[in-house]
């Protein structure tokens, strides 16, 4: 009997909906650590650390921000943003405060009725460029008097994020074994036509050697005339 209520129970564990434990699970961007990670602030759990859950937006960008409310609670919601790490989100001091520090980019954001639970919020991002930024959203319940700070009257979920203009920088876009300004006859001399070592023809169609380079330019001239002599015997008066 007892293996039998041993495998009841983990026959209902199994039925479990995925995620019914947390109460707000941030959907877009990314959420840091899950759904499940959100009891203590500022980003769901102590001495947290950036991941690789990490979304991408142009600087000055206007995002849609959507989230689930699994477990209802009455209350509102605030967006905040830190460009550096997660360090200036702070709580508000009471549970009514809206707006309490720079970092709040959208504050007061109400709590739908029970039966609806998917949050979509439009915020227009900072436009300041920033590889180590972070989007917060937090939940302020009224359900569990007194409010103190820290306390259990929030629930924190954050969003790793980079805003880069134009996404990842531009390729160098040159070939490096390209050789810039040549065209489909590359490698051709400017010159082209004349065979560097072929020897120079002299008038009448004859063919000079040219000999020695740097040799002298009389005997060259020498060789020019015998053929100039050869060519008029073969050719009587």
């Amino acid at each position: 009997m007892r293996f039998l209520n041993v495998a009841f129970v983990l026959g209902l564990t199994a039925l479990w909906p995925v995620g019914a434990s947390a109460h707000l699970g941030l959907t877009s961007p990314t959420s840091r650590y899950g759904p499940d990670v959100l009891k203590t602030g500022p980003c769901g759990t102590s001495g947290g650390q950036r991941t690789g859950n990490v979304t991408t937006y142009e600087p000055g960008e206007t995002i849609e921000v959507s989230w689930d409310e699994y477990v209802d609670h009455p209350g509102h919601y605030r967006i905040a943003f830190d460009e550096d790490g997660d360090d200036d989100f702070v709580d508000p001091s009471t549970m009514m405060e809206l707006y309490s520090n720079d970092a709040v980019l959208l504050d007061g954001i109400a709590d739908k009725v029970a039966a609806e639970r998917d949050y979509l919020v439009t915020v227009t991002l900072p436009d300041v460029t920033c590889d180590n930024c972070t989007l917060q959203v937090i939940q302020v319940m009224y359900d569990k008097p007194p409010y103190t700070t820290p306390g259990n009257d929030i629930y924190y979920q954050c969003a790793d994020l980079v805003l880069r203009t134009g996404g990842p920088p531009p390729d160098g876009g040159t070939d490096p074994g390209a050789d810039a300004g040549t065209g489909p006859d590359a490698g051709t001399d400017a010159g082209a036509g004349t065979d560097p070592g072929a020897d120079p023809v002299a008038p009448g169609g004859c063919s000079v050697a040219s000999g020695a380079p740097g040799g002298p330019g009389w005997i060259s001239a020498l060789l020019v005339l015998g053929c100039l002599l050869a060519r008029k015997r073969s050719f009587p008066l």
